[in-house]
């Protein structure tokens, strides 16, 4: 197959997971892997690679923050994506805070930080599987209305390699 058969599930959204403590060891990447497993109580699934410096400091802590950004902050989510390791923290505009339920940060510029707590994992193949618990909720009311995200909020929706678009367009709503 000349494609890598990931790809035909793309466009997807791209958050961004923050895990460790702040302040001192912590660390941001970039991700596309993850989804809702349950409502009630709140679960969500993140997949990531043992590669990533992200993947050893959730091992040790136990907990992650699901962070939702918008489109003015397309630039940090690449260079997240594209960088590794603690150094790039310096290059990234983005103002981290401790969480309020988790000792990993918040970012601060996102629409909506997702603080969780990680109940179990598994390895499948070459990444692993964070099932993690919704502890503290934040989001910014500028973008969300009614448990809905405001049609004029932008959103990164990941069209795969290195393209992007947004949520921009409404065709219809029901």
């Amino acid at each position: 197959m000349s494609i890598r058969p990931y790809r035909l599930l793309y466009p997807l959204r791209t958050y961004l997971v923050t895990s460790g403590v702040y302040p001192g060891e912590y660390n941001v990447m970039t991700a596309d892997w993850i989804t809702v497993v349950s409502a009630r109580p709140f679960y969500v699934a993140v997949s990531i690679s043992p590669e990533r410096y992200t993947y050893k400091l959730v091992k040790k802590y136990g907990e992650l923050v699901v962070a939702v950004p918008g489109w003015e902050l397309l630039e940090e989510v690449w260079e997240a994506g594209s960088l590794s390791g603690p150094a790039k923290l310096k290059k990234l505009k983005l103002t981290f805070e401790r969480g309020v339920a988790v000792k990993s940060p918040v970012v601060k510029e996102a629409i909506a930080n997702l603080e969780c707590e990680v109940v179990d994992s598994k390895l499948y193949g070459d990444h692993e599987l964070y099932i993690s618990e919704l502890v503290s909720p934040y989001y910014n009311p500028m973008a969300f209305n009614a448990e809905k995200i405001k049609p004029e909020t932008k959103v990164i929706l990941h069209v795969a390699g290195g393209r992007f678009m947004t949520n921009d367009s409404v065709i219809r709503e029901l």
